[in-house]
């Protein structure tokens, strides 16, 4: 990517009437060193990624994922609002304003875990961030947090992101990638293991013919691969710790986010919405009226696949 397109992109996050509540990383300055475009951003802590690997890839706590959840949504839409589509989220691609911690025992692990002391994070690296009206490769996304459309060549815009982030939340919720594949066909499978059968019009209007047969995914589930998928992968809400209202909502949450068809998956501005939410709408932080504009109800237009 040219330094004009990547200055240009990242400006939007940090710029604009929602600029210090969006929970995207501000740029502060950039310079050129010795033909090197270097760009100052503000200072973070520990990405979320690197945050569950140092505490032994144990799960965040439900009400810290709600937390974070709700920012990761609102900051993401406000990109979509804006016409962009970031087409990299991921845990390594958000970042804590601030990683301190305290160790608490967990007597049900019978182990010390890693509490965080502030949930606030921020959304990074918008490199690859895509307009609208600008080319759309082929190929976005880290593989582990890729959509169906883009794996089956369907075209892509904002939803992808929406996939992305219910993949993110899910990790969070238990400690680790569910579709950790090596290539598209055992993605594909781990899918399906996970969220039922690829919808009938994907599969017909797809040019990747050589993942399937006739109708359906050409997967042999008594392979040595398939026996592996179905020991990691299993259906959705089998992954509940708990099935109390709290964790129903999240999984009702990710399984809207998770919905095959881009054209019926929820948007970020639906999800803002969502129950699971509530109890942060009931907690006692007013929000202030820059930040009460900028949760109104502003939800982007589907966009056209291209």
């Amino acid at each position: 990517m040219t330094y004009a397109s990547r200055r240009s992109t990242t400006s939007v996050a940090i710029h604009g009437f929602s600029c210090f509540c969006s929970h995207c990383v501000q740029m502060l300055e950039w310079f050129e060193y010795h033909g090197h475009v270097c760009i100052v951003f503000e200072l973070l802590g520990l990405s979320t990624y690197d945050f569950i690997k140092e505490n032994g890839f144990l799960p965040l706590r439900l009400e810290h994922i709600r937390q974070m959840a709700y920012q990761i949504c609102k900051s993401v839409n406000f990109l979509h609002v804006n016409r962009l589509t970031h087409t990299d989220l991921k845990p390594e691609n958000i970042l804590f304003v601030t990683s301190d911690y305290v160790e608490e025992y967990n007597p049900k692990r019978k182990r010390d875990e890693r509490r965080l002391k502030n949930t606030d994070i921020k959304v990074a690296d918008f490199g690859n961030a895509t307009y609208d009206d600008k080319y759309h490769r082929a190929l976005v996304t880290t593989r582990y947090y890729r959509a169906p459309e883009v794996i089956l060549a369907l075209g892509w815009s904002q939803p992808c992101d929406v996939w992305s982030i219910g993949c993110i939340l899910l990790e969070y919720y238990l400690g680790f990638a569910v579709f950790q594949a090596r290539d598209n066909r055992q993605h594909l499978a781990m899918m399906e293991r996970v969220l039922g059968p690829l919808p009938g019009h994907m599969i017909e209007k797809t040019r990747r013919r050589r993942y399937f047969h006739g109708a359906r995914l050409d997967w042999d589930e008594h392979s040595s691969a398939g026996r592996s998928v179905s020991r990691r992968c299993k259906p959705l809400k089998e992954f509940m710790a708990c099935h109390n209202s709290d964790h129903r909502n999240l999984f009702d949450l990710v399984q809207k986010m998770l919905e095959y068809d881009p054209a019926k998956r929820i948007t970020l501005g639906e999800a803002l919405k969502h129950p699971f939410f509530l109890p942060l709408k009931r907690e006692k932080r007013k929000l202030s009226p820059v930040a009460e504009k900028a949760d109104a109800d502003v939800t982007p237009k589907r966009q056209k696949k291209y």
